[in-house]
């Protein structure tokens, strides 16, 4: 089979990296960018693989593109310290690329998200298909911080097993989480300048009835209520924070704001 890199950029995630390195254990390499770390994220690391890379956070896109410009082998898998490949998607990478899956240059896999005691199917988080398994030579990294992306210059096709997703252990870390990527996509926005004043009406309502009836989030009862208010106020809060940055133009995320 084909040899991978498995590459996680993280920051204090004690209580999500083992279970995301204990997925990862089959690849044949392991390469773990840390951004100084307070916890004991960096001593659990250390027991899967002496690839840990300890820097400075620059921001999502230029700490994965680092993570990418470390890996040795042909194919790259990424994830997040909060994922895990299930038994279903490991079975599926490896027959793929039993032959070296001629003809593909990447492969775009579903994440299943697990929250408030349930997998989401549903509200517009299913199947939210990513590309992260993909050839290390025709990749690069693009899109805007703090949802970056992979770009592969090539053929790519969908797979079926999926990326188990623990994206939020409460509601109160979901609403730190949602303040905390807002300050960060509020000056995106301004870098694209494409917004005003009624964008903060009309987006998130949009936003809204997506993913309870469009997504059909409605059929998850309160919870998917929940899930689409938490997806309105996130753009709405984006672009309120956007319209208060005083001299908007220009203005950045300072480099030290960590992931």
């Amino acid at each position: 089979m084909a040899q991978v890199s498995a590459i996680i950029v993280c920051f204090n995630e004690e209580d999500n990296i083992r279970a995301c390195l204990e997925s990862v254990r089959w690849c044949d390499e392991i390469i773990v960018i840390d951004a100084h770390s307070t916890d004991r994220t960096q001593d659990i690391v250390r027991e899967f693989t002496d690839r840990v890379f300890v820097r400075d956070w620059p921001g999502y896109h230029e700490q994965k593109q680092y993570a990418l410009d470390q890996a040795k082998l042909e194919w790259v898998l990424n994830l997040d310290a909060d994922e895990r490949v299930s038994t279903e998607l490991r079975a599926e990478i490896q027959r793929e690329l039993a032959d070296g899956s001629p003809g593909v240059d990447g492969f775009f896999i579903p994440r299943l998200v697990h929250y408030l005691g349930r997998w989401w199917y549903r509200g517009g988080w299913h199947p939210a298909y990513r590309l992260r398994l993909f050839r290390r030579d025709r990749a690069r990294w693009g899109g805007v911080n703090p949802h970056e992306k992979v770009l592969v210059d090539g053929h790519t096709r969908r797979m079926s097993g999926s990326l188990l997703h623990f994206t939020y252990a409460d509601v109160s870390q979901h609403l730190f989480t949602v303040n905390r990527l807002t300050d960060i996509s509020a000056v995106e926005a301004l870098k694209r300048n494409r917004f005003g004043r009624a964008d903060l009406i009309l987006r998130p309502a949009w936003r809204f009835f997506r993913s309870l009836v469009i997504d059909r989030g409605a059929l998850e009862g309160w919870p998917g209520f929940f899930v689409a208010a938490t997806a309105a106020f996130y753009v709405f809060l984006k672009y309120a924070k956007a319209l208060e940055i005083p001299g908007r133009r220009g203005a950045t995320v300072p480099a030290s704001e960590s992931p």
